[in-house]
């Protein structure tokens, strides 16, 4: 009889292993699986959780989080905590917008939800997402002591370290995977500071023990000076201002255009400035939503335009409709400076915000259905993509955390969309190139469905930086396929 039932145990794990995502994970919260999503069709390509993880505090601090077991085999492939930036952005923008497990389609009748697709290009195809929102206050996450968003850097870092140990905890079967983290714009602060306090959990004994690999960053801020640097050499090279502008400003500012050392310097970026501002800054090949005046209808060619558009009072332009509909996930433009980050909500009040929207995730993730399937508390209030936080950068330049992490044997994958203006790669290229290592492979291109799509070179201490050709500030949106092939190839360790 024991035998027999050893038998059947030993048959019942081959199974679930041929069968990863069928067999329930083992010691895996089940108050926290997802079942079913509203404007969603269909059965799960893996497991789905969603819930909370309480950090200590009087009331405590709780962070959501939602994870996506991968598709191909949780047991054995790597688990990626994805970070969004702002700060005070959601982590949804990246489910939502990027890389989730679905593709969003606008409602087919006014008031209703989106339409949920399976996305080809979900990340979780090949490693299992843990989405989380941070810090406390941001999406989903919340505490009845709203004083606890007033937060920085290091005690974001701190925070999420926490979480991580605990959300382990919760999913001990995880422990034993490769761990990485991942995110863009201000999670280019976010990631350095939090690998840094793994590393020293590891270092010190912190339970249980996390199986820390490496990170990966796009698209992200790093240092103000090589940051606030990159934006008239970008500009030049794009076509976007003039050979004599640049020329101008080279002399006038010396090359340093993020502090500007007299007036007629601050007058030629001032000048530059007026020249781009109209520029969807995420994507200068996208098209921009704009306010208008009578001046510019009147300065410009309507034919075509419906009948309202010409009439006095109307303030804006109709966008042809996309497929993938974009968020946000910066304040303005890099470089960011210590101190006091000015967010969305507080620019709001001052500035038009350009170009992007996130009405299909607002929609969605605000009707009650919706949060009741993903566990969200009603504590949690409205939801929105980007929060008013009182937030301080205090981590100061990225440079040497890059360079610590680098130098102790953790591999880092940098990569940019070569069209974002908001954070331009020729920044990113160049603090990546300043750190010294060895050029172990020269740039040269890398594919994607048998086309060139963006550039590479790898250093010394596994160290690559990656450019994605087309792509703006947020990659996986404008180029899923591509996104998909370099993350998943980086993230076995094989030549991308």
């Amino acid at each position: 009889m024991a035998m027999h039932k050893l038998m059947l145990l030993v048959m019942s794990t081959s199974i679930c292993m041929f069968l990863q995502y069928l067999c329930p994970l083992e010691a895996a919260p089940e108050d926290y699986l997802v079942t079913n999503l509203p404007g969603f069709k269909g059965t799960f390509p893996s497991k789905h959780y969603s819930g909370y993880v309480k950090l200590d505090g009087n009331p405590p601090k709780n962070l959501f989080y939602y994870f996506v077991a991968s598709e191909r085999s949780p047991a054995r492939d790597p688990v990626v905590l994805w970070l969004n930036g702002g700060p005070g952005c959601s982590s949804f923008d990246g489910f939502v917008y990027e890389h989730g497990p679905f593709n969003f389609e606008a409602a087919k009748h006014k008031g209703g939800l989106p339409v949920l697709h399976l996305n080809p290009y979900s990340w979780s195809k090949v490693a299992s997402i843990i989405y989380l929102d941070s810090p406390v206050g941001v999406g989903f996450s919340y505490s009845a002591n709203t004083t606890y968003y007033v937060t920085g850097d290091l005690q974001t870092a701190a925070e999420t370290h926490l979480f991580l140990l605990k959300w382990f905890e919760q999913f001990p079967e995880f422990t034993s995977n490769p761990f990485y983290i991942a995110g863009e714009s201000y999670a280019g602060i976010y990631i350095p500071t939090l690998a840094s306090d793994v590393i020293k959990g590891i270092k010190n004994g912190a339970k249980p023990v996390i199986n820390f690999k490496g990170y990966m960053v796009g698209n992200g801020v790093c240092d103000p000076g090589f940051d606030g640097n990159a934006l008239v050499p970008f500009a030049h090279g794009m076509g976007l201002i003039s050979a004599n502008m640049f020329k101008e400003a080279e002399v006038l500012c010396k090359g340093n255009y993020h502090n500007s050392i007299n007036n007629k310097c601050q007058k030629i970026l001032y000048k530059i400035d007026r020249v781009l501002d109209e520029l969807n800054r995420y994507d200068i090949l996208e098209p921009c939503f704009h306010h208008v005046g009578l001046n510019d209808v009147a300065n410009e060619n309507t034919t075509g335009l419906p009948q309202s558009f010409k009439e006095l009072g109307q303030t804006e332009k109709p966008l042809a409709v996309r497929k993938r509909m974009f968020g946000r996930s910066w304040p303005f433009r890099a470089p960011v400076e210590d101190g006091i980050i000015p967010l969305w909500p507080q620019l709001m009040r001052k500035i038009t915000v350009p170009c992007m929207d996130d009405v299909q995730a607002t929609i969605w993730l605000n009707d009650d259905a919706v949060r009741k399937a993903i566990h969200a508390s009603p504590e949690s209030g409205n939801w929105s993509l980007c929060v008013d936080l009182r937030y301080t950068h205090d981590a100061g330049s990225m440079l040497s955390y890059h360079k610590n992490l680098t130098s102790s044997g953790y591999r880092v994958l940098i990569y940019s969309g070569d069209h974002d203006m908001c954070v331009p790669f020729t920044g990113t290229q160049a603090w990546t190139q300043s750190l010294g290592y060895k050029i172990v492979d020269e740039w040269r291109p890398w594919k994607s469905n048998r086309q060139i799509a963006g550039f590479i070179q790898e250093y010394a201490n596994d160290f690559t930086f990656l450019t994605v050709k087309g792509a703006g500030h947020t990659v996986p949106e404008y180029k899923p396929r591509e996104s998909l092939h370099f993350f998943s190839r980086w993230i076995e360790g094989l030549r991308i």
